[in-house]
Order: structure tokens, then sequence, then C-alpha cells
């Protein structure tokens, strides 16, 4: 199915409330639910749409990106290990939060039976999770300009070495779970009017585990998971910007009894450049020439990203006006191209003149040329150079 523009998907507006995306998703949940539509594939693909598009357009983070740059924003611009999107959210999670933790429908598991034990996380799986770890890059304009690659030692929760993370003190220290039958969770089933709905609830003796453990290893005391630190390589795509995050799936920490390790996310921030701001995708460069540069015209030297170039300035060129040099700004996150170096003019005025500046200005000031309300009645060029005669 060819992947359509989330607000489509729901039938909502760009500026809907977050409680009118929440409806539409509900409608659309209920209508196109597996259970109420078995067999049904295009039902099936309606169903999981709208959940992706609600976990985005829920979210007022992702929903930013999302409006900002489509569905390219969604992936973090990264490849080889950086998530986003439909994988980065869990369905059972989504429908949770519309219905109420624990929803389903149907008496012969659902939603869970129907992903496979609840989406990406699964029964235990969505209990015994690791927590996201949250690292902050700085990175200097050329790198964002280029990419690169990081080096960086975190401090986490590893899998225990000594049980290899199961928390057992040996193979043969825990038993299936004899409430939950080692699912991890506890189930209750209701006939309501849409039909039965059946709500599910971490299991009281194993802690959502499915498993009792009858010795505990001694290294880590039964929670399968130690201190630790690990040295992980980030690769950073060109373009990326300050306050942007991405995320490397199961970097983060390790779970506790072998489960789903966390995310690690990445926060970008903008190392200054001492003589280039961001705009965007744009670069600007204040460039200060002198008033005869600005009258006569002259060449100069501006620095872009890795080099520099020369450029001309036109004779009577005005204080503010902007050259703009094409294609030598920062790539665009998504690929569409570069931006522009925006070299802005400013004349330079100085505060204090010598005496022989002075009658120079003077002479000026006398000028039509540079009375801006009064035609030119004779050579500028003329009086100067009489004026330089006179003081040498």
């Amino acid at each position: 199915m060819e992947k359509r523009d989330y607000y489509e998907v729901l039938g909502v507006a760009k500026n809907a409330t977050t409680e009118d995306i929440k409806k539409a998703y509900r409608k659309l949940a209920l209508k196109y639910h597996p259970d109420r539509n078995p067999g049904d594939k295009d039902a099936e693909e309606k169903f999981k749409e709208a959940a992706e598009a609600y976990s985005v357009l829920s979210d007022p983070d992702k929903k930013a990106r999302y409006d900002q740059f489509g569905f390219a924003g969604m992936n973090g611009g990264a490849s080889g290990g950086f998530g986003g999107g439909f994988a980065d959210f869990d369905l059972n999670d989504v429908l949770n939060s519309v219905f109420g933790r624990g929803f389903n429908f149907g008496g012969s598991g659902g939603f869970s039976s129907f992903f496979g034990g609840g989406g990406r996380s699964g029964g235990r799986r969505a209990v015994n999770r690791g927590t996201n770890l949250r690292v902050t890059v700085k990175l200097t304009l050329d790198e964002i300009a280029n990419g690169t690659t990081k080096k960086i030692k975190v401090k986490k929760y590893v899998p225990c070495s000594a049980c290899h993370g199961t928390g057992e003190k040996d193979g043969n220290s825990s038993s299936t779970c004899p409430t939950c039958n080692g699912r991890g969770v506890q189930t209750r089933v209701m006939h309501t009017m849409l039909g039965q709905m059946q709500t599910s609830s971490t299991c009281s003796t194993c802690g959502g585990f499915g498993k009792v453990i009858k010795e505990k290893c001694t290294s880590c005391y039964g929670e399968g998971i130690v201190s630790g630190e690990e040295t992980i390589e980030l690769k950073i795509p060109a373009g990326v910007y300050e306050g942007m995050q991405l995320s490397m799936d199961g970097k983060g920490n390790a779970a506790r009894h072998g489960g789903v390790n966390g995310d690690l996310l990445i926060a970008i921030q903008e190392i200054e450049h001492p003589e280039l701001k961001r705009d965007g995708i744009d670069l600007i460069y204040n460039l200060y020439i002198s008033i005869p540069d600005a009258i006569c015209g002259c060449s100069a030297e501006i620095p872009t990203i890795g080099n520099k170039v020369k450029i001309k300035v036109d004779s009577g060129t005005q204080s503010g006006k902007i050259l703009r040099l094409k294609g030598k700004g920062l790539p665009d996150i998504n690929g569409y191209g570069h931006g522009d170096l925006l070299v802005r003019i400013n004349v330079f005025i100085p505060n204090e003149v010598s005496k022989d500046d002075k009658k120079i200005l003077e002479l000026m000031r006398e000028s039509e040329s540079f009375n801006p309300n009064s035609k030119r009645n004779e050579s500028f060029f003329s009086k100067l150079k009489s004026a330089f005669r006179n003081i040498i």
C-alpha cells in the first residue's frame, strides 16, 4: 500500500486538536480492527496505517518533525541503526493510550494474537524492557555539513556475565509461572455492547517475567543486569540541527531477565562557528568593507564550509545588500540539495578620522555625488583628485 499523508489517513486537518486526532483514530481502530474483519488484508493494513498516523500526530515532537520534514523527518535522517517512523512505536501502547491499558477485542487473543503477542513488545516485552539512555553530542558546522562518526563511552546496565542475563544461579533455577503459564500477564474477558473486550494486567506472581526464579544469581542478585559501560559508534548524518534527536535501537540499558534493551537517544548540539551563522540550511556571513571599497568596488575572500572563495563587490554597493552564493550552505537532512551562503554587506563607518581624512570627507559632503536628494553636477573624482594634491 502506498504511504499516505498522516492527516489524510485520520481524516483531520493540520490544525486539528489532540482530542480531534484521538477521536478520529478511535473511530478507525474500531472500524478496521482485525477481530471485526477476519481475513480482510485491506482492513488489516488500514488498521496499522491508522495506528502509525496516530502515534506520530498525537506526539507534539513527532508531529512538529512531520509537519516540517514529512515522512523523512520520522527516521531521524539516519541509517544503520537510527530508528523512527512506524518501527518506533508500540501498537499496544497506541491502543492503550486511546482505549485504556490492556484493551483488546475478541476472546481468542484479539490484537495480541494477531501481531504475535502484542506488537513490537509482545506479552512480557512490554513490561520487561530496559530504560532509554540520553546523550548530547556537540558538533561543529563542518561536521554538520559533511556528516561524521563519533565514538562515545556510555555507562549503562549490561547483561550479567555470570548468569547471561537470566538472573538464575544456574540453568535449572527457574520454572514457568503457574499463575500466567509463562505469558507474564493475567487476562480477563468482559462482554460489552461492542463485543467481547479483553483486559490484561501484569502477573502478580512473576511480575511480568513469565517465570519464577528459585535460586538467584549471586552476582546480579537475580536481576540479570549489572552496571557496566559500552563504547558506541554514532554515525551522524549530514544536515542535522540544534535540538534534533536521533535514536539507536537497543543501545540503551539492558532489561532485567533478558528482556528487550532500551534505546539510546542522541540530542544534537551545535558548536557556534566563529564567522558563519546558520539560518536553517542557509549560512550567513557579515562582510565589512570600507567606504572607498563600497564606492569603487573591490574583491573579498569569504569563508565557506571547508575552504574560502573570492567574490566581487560591485562599485556603488549599498550597506545591507545581500550577495547569494548558490549551494554554499548546508545540506538538507532529507537530501533535497544544499542551502546558500548569504553574504551581507556592511559598510564600515569609523568613529574617528585624521585631519587630512576629514578634509576629504568635507569635500565629499559638498559633492552632489554624496547628496542622496540631488543630481550630480560635477565629477566627484576630480574634486577628490585635487584634494589629494593639496594635501600632498
